[in-house]
């Protein structure tokens, strides 16, 4: 998964606004007590973030 397909799906669940600030903030254990972002810089794929957000929150089935 591209960076750029990553950010349109977090656009889509959370709504533009949203999805950066939940990037920046919150917190998961699927990424190893990590945010969006840091996970990024510690060379996590986008693929496996997505994952990761989608385990956390519940994204529904047909937006993985």
């Amino acid at each position: 998964m591209k960076l750029t397909v990553f950010w349109q799906r977090m656009g889509a669940h959370f709504g533009e606004a949203y999805a950066d600030s939940f990037a920046r903030d919150h917190v998961m254990s699927e990424l190893g007590g990590r945010t969006v972002y840091q996970a990024f810089e510690a060379g996590w794929e986008a693929k496996d973030v997505w994952r990761a957000v989608c385990q956390a929150v519940g994204v529904p089935a047909e937006r993985r």
